[in-house]
């Protein structure tokens, strides 16, 4: 994967343009068509989805070596950062060697192309070989997909299977709920699911399925993931392990910090708390800048978080929901827990506090709750908690 002379790079090129394409819901072009398009011609296609996939699609297949990536402003403003060719290649390199991607393995794009996630599942089909079926981002990308005995439609055309695919915790949730008899005909699909934290709700219908089920952790500095988490199955665990020729340490802070080819080789200090298993794995704790000052009393939200994902699914609620810190005029902040839908009613709320009170303490336990019916939502599908914050 990683091309060691222009000329290698160009042959690599040419043996894939030969056989590859990118599909749409309506049309299809061979990466070799792609690559002879011009800027004007990808104007012309209308759609903004489809000019900002295959503008980028071009990009790739001229030789482009430096890239400007946008972060998605989930835990402050959005940035860019500027990547080089190789380090997506590399990425692209490792997450193939981990889940033993192939040449013709046939890929979903469902995420947003604008951002990391999103490109970084061109790069694996652009480097790898894969034919890319590409749907528009939404929360079920598998409402458009029409199963047969024998094969399934994506548009007007036809495949044998669906081996891998990269979704978000809601979309890979509405599957599970909605769609779960088209995920079963994926006999030899491998799933990714990033961009937020797995809830406990759906890491239990996961185990439903087959399927090898992975979470992520990355970001938009590492390129993408560097460490994967399986979810089910004889391997599931609740430890990360990071992808070949990534090293790990911790900050003063006992945050990760990571050092891999994706990273140009340079240490990448996080905000994400962690404990170090070994050299190669670790448990992911929260971040520690999502913490919240309630009179003197450090509260990490991830902690509560886990807490009441287990409350909520003992009381029958399956909802989104977020803890924020807001101002407190005695403790200077307090937690309060905000969740999505209609108010619930007063007994079950009680409930809540109830069991909430058994393992967390007065300062832990959410001074109220809030209620918005449906959360704001940053570009990558995350939980816009900044956003949020301002709402109430």
């Amino acid at each position: 994967m990683l091309s060691t002379s222009k000329y290698n790079q160009d042959c690599f090129y040419l043996f894939l343009f030969i056989e590859m394409f990118i599909y749409f819901h309506d049309f299809c072009l061979s990466f070799q068509e792609v690559a002879k398009l011009n800027i004007a011609q990808i104007e012309n296609l209308g759609k903004p989805y489809l000019k900002q996939t295959l503008a980028f699609c071009w990009e790739w297949l001229q030789g482009k070596e430096l890239f400007q990536l946008q972060t998605s402003g989930s835990t402050g403003s959005p940035k860019t950062i500027q990547v080089a060719r190789w380090q997506m290649q590399a990425s692209a390199s490792l997450t193939a060697q981990v889940l033993h991607l192939q040449k013709d393995d046939t890929a979903l794009v469902c995420l947003n192309t604008a951002y990391i996630g999103g490109k970084m599942m061109l790069v694996r089909g652009l480097e790898i070989g894969m034919p890319l079926l590409v749907t528009e981002p939404s929360a079920n990308p598998f409402q458009n997909l029409k199963i047969t005995d024998k094969d399934f439609q994506f548009g007007q055309y036809t495949f044998q299977s669906l081996d891998f695919i990269a979704l978000v915790p809601l979309q890979l949730f509405t599957i599970l709920k909605e769609e779960k008899n088209k995920l079963d005909s994926f006999h030899k699909l491998k799933i990714i699911v990033g961009g937020a934290p797995v809830n406990a709700e759906l890491e239990n219908l996961v185990q439903m399925i087959p399927n090898p089920v992975y979470a992520t952790y990355g970001m938009t500095e590492t390129v993408s993931h560097i460490a994967l988490r399986r979810l089910n199955g004889k391997e599931r665990s609740s430890y990360y392990q990071v992808l070949p020729q990534t090293s790990i340490g911790q900050d003063d802070r006992e945050c990760l910090t990571i050092i891999s080819p994706v990273t140009n080789f340079e240490k990448v200090i996080t905000n994400d708390k962690v404990r170090l298993i070994d050299e190669h794995t670790f448990e992911w704790i929260g971040r520690v800048d999502n913490i919240i000052n309630s009179g003197g009393i450090k509260i990490q939200i991830e902690k509560i978080e886990l807490e009441i994902d287990k409350v909520l699914a003992f009381c029958q609620v399956f909802r989104r929901f977020v803890v924020i810190g807001l101002p407190d005029d005695k403790l200077g902040q307090s937690a309060v827990l905000v969740i999505e839908g209609e108010p619930l009613h007063q007994e079950i709320e009680n409930n809540i506090y109830t069991l909430l009170k058994i393992n967390l303490n007065r300062y832990e336990v959410p001074k109220k709750i809030y209620y918005l019916v449906s959360f704001p939502e940053t570009p990558t599908a995350k939980i816009d908690r900044i956003s949020i914050g301002k709402m109430l």
